[in-house]
């Protein structure tokens, strides 16, 4: 019996392949065009397209069964036909790209494929075969007018990986697949398989130090905006306000080094451990080798903030003069300098420190009303109206600064 598949010739598979050619790629533009806008990950994605070329598309019909192959003289709609990669820089983007995709296509299917054996050296990387949406295909008018429908079960596939897994596909395709080549040599295998055992060390890697600054600015966010409450309250009706919830706790980075040490001091600041958190900074700052100026500029800038918070005024604004030492151009730091010289009456200095920030950067609208309050309690009120005006347009919230501009309308009515 024979076993023949009854395909027609290969130059009439190739010219109906062809003739979709142009479709395919209008397609795959369009739902590239979709993820690119609607994908939101830790980073931004790139995007790489192709339409499989007829040589690869060709060999996978001759791989067919023969039922399969019974209508190659229209268009085999093969799974990895049209293909979208999706790059990403960290591990945690995979997840969530996979989530993303799903409410904007129907998926199919999603398979994690990669090499499990010591002799397979595929790379891990995740597929998802999408529905072609109806929105993303052209009509079949004009220059498509002579093609028939894709099939209904024609879709895109989508792979996502991190930019590792992504350069390791590449040199392996390069390598192995595009020159057919199978290392059987224990040596050789041995040599691509440690290549991607510290690419995959290396991907977990990135990922842990992106998962301690998410945690570290988180921190370092919750350690501000209690600052700034303080502060607040302290220029208001002097009772400070209940401290605020105690975030999740994580577990150090590195043990024994100042990023494990800057974490902690930072917990022991937001959790109220001022005593304790101003010992760590102490000891970063004492440690033997000293550490560079930048790493210098931050920490002091943190013990400043609580020194504030103890009421240690003097010694918070000796650490903020240190810091800009380290650092002349932390606008920040001179904005929180001059709260505290505010918060101790000493309107005139604040208003150097915030007029240092602004000029560093000037689109800040809090610190434009914090100068307006100080020029206020030094009866400057047109100043302190330019600023209540220079904040507004910043985009500071009208509430916020009501109460001052109350005070000065009153002020101007009363001819000052």
């Amino acid at each position: 019996m024979s076993t023949e598949k009854n395909l027609p010739s290969k130059n009439e598979i190739k010219a109906v392949y062809e003739s979709y050619n142009a479709y395919l790629t209008e397609i795959l533009s369009n739902i590239t065009n979709v993820l690119a806008v609607a994908l939101k990950l830790s980073s931004r994605p790139t995007f790489k397209k192709r339409v499989k070329s007829f040589k690869s598309y060709y060999k996978k019909v001759l791989r067919l069964k023969p039922g399969e192959a019974a209508v190659s003289k229209e268009l085999v709609p093969l799974t990895d036909m049209m293909g979208i990669r999706v790059i990403c820089a960290f591990l945690e983007d995979i997840n969530l790209a996979i989530e993303q995709i799903g409410t904007l296509f129907h998926v199919v299917e999603v398979e994690h494929k990669g090499g499990q054996k010591f002799s397979e050296f595929g790379y891990e990387s995740v597929h998802v075969l999408v529905q072609i949406p109806e929105e993303c295909t052209p009509p079949l008018t004009d220059i498509y007018k002579d093609l028939k429908p894709l099939p209904k079960e024609a879709v895109c596939e989508i792979q996502i990986r991190t930019i590792l897994q992504d350069a390791w596909a590449e040199v392996e395709h390069e390598l192995i697949y595009k020159t057919e080549f199978t290392p059987l040599d224990i040596p050789l295998r041995r040599k691509l398989a440690s290549l991607n055992a510290s690419l995959s060390l290396a991907d977990i890697t990135f990922q842990e130090i992106r998962d301690y600054q998410n945690k570290l600015q988180r921190e370092i966010s919750e350690r501000r905006n209690s600052f700034y409450a303080i502060a607040d309250n302290l220029t208001s009706d002097g009772e400070e306000k209940k401290k605020s919830e105690d975030i999740s706790r994580v577990t150090p980075f590195v043990q024994g080094t100042i990023d494990e040490m800057i974490l902690n001091a930072i917990h022991a600041h937001n959790a109220g451990n001022l005593d304790e958190a101003v010992n760590i900074y102490s000891r970063i700052i004492e440690a033997n080798p000293v550490p560079p100026e930048p790493v210098l500029a931050v920490i002091h800038k943190h013990r400043g903030m609580a020194y504030f918070a103890l009421n240690k005024y003097e010694e918070a604004i000796s650490d903020f003069d240190r810091s800009i030492s380290y650092d002349p151009k932390a606008f920040r730091t001179y904005y929180y300098k001059g709260i505290v010289y505010s918060i101790v009456k000493k309107y005139e200095e604040a208003i150097d420190c915030f007029t240092e920030s602004l000029k560093l950067n000037e689109f800040q609208a809090h610190t434009h009303y914090r100068r307006a309050l100080s020029y206020f309690e030094l009866g400057e009120f047109e100043k302190s109206m330019g600023d209540v005006n220079d904040a507004l347009s910043l985009g500071i919230e009208e509430e916020e600064v009501q109460g001052l501009r109350e005070k000065l309308v009153k002020k101007f009515g009363m001819g000052m």
